[in-house]
């Protein structure tokens, strides 16, 4: 069963004021990245999932990393992503535990409704593209090739909470 992430659950953009899942989502799905920032695996991934979500940019969603940090950890682990993408800091982890996560990294399709749509958890390709060819069907849009070769090896992640 999908996870009902609250819509008041609240989520944090860097250097912006709180806002909760359910104002991000009034009028677009998220396409969510989220990483730990103390660990090797996320930073194994970051360059593929940017490449992920440069797919969906121009969708109706928005795309975006969460960081289980605060906004200097988040910015120090992410560098020039932090300009190019939507970055939440989720340093308490209060969106991870909603969303039901147990293992980071993990890519996620919000809906509207706050329902988890869609989840990989860790980097097992096949899964990655499930939830992209979920979201490329909701949106009427492209998916992204997964894997190609410049992609880090399968492996599992560490534990998200």
């Amino acid at each position: 069963m999908a996870a009902q992430v609250p819509a008041d659950t609240p989520l944090k953009a860097l250097d912006d004021q709180v806002r909760t899942v359910g104002q991000w989502t009034t009028t677009f799905h998220l396409a969510l990245v989220v990483l730990d920032p103390y660990t090797y695996e996320s930073s194994w991934i970051i360059e593929t999932a940017a490449r992920v979500l440069r797919v969906f940019a121009e969708a109706d969603c928005r795309t975006a990393f969460v960081v289980t940090a605060d906004d200097d950890g988040a910015k120090k682990f992410l560098g020039p992503f932090t300009d190019e993408f939507l970055v939440f800091a989720d340093a308490d982890r209060a969106l991870v535990q909603a969303m039901e996560l147990e293992t980071l990294p993990a890519f996620v399709h919000l809906n509207q409704a706050g329902t988890v749509e869609g989840c990989a958890e860790g980097w097992e390709p096949e899964q990655w593209r499930t939830v992209s060819e979920g979201l490329a069907s909701v949106m009427s849009w492209r998916r992204p090739e997964i894997p190609v070769a410049s992609d880090p090896v399968p492996f599992t992640g560490t534990p998200a909470r």
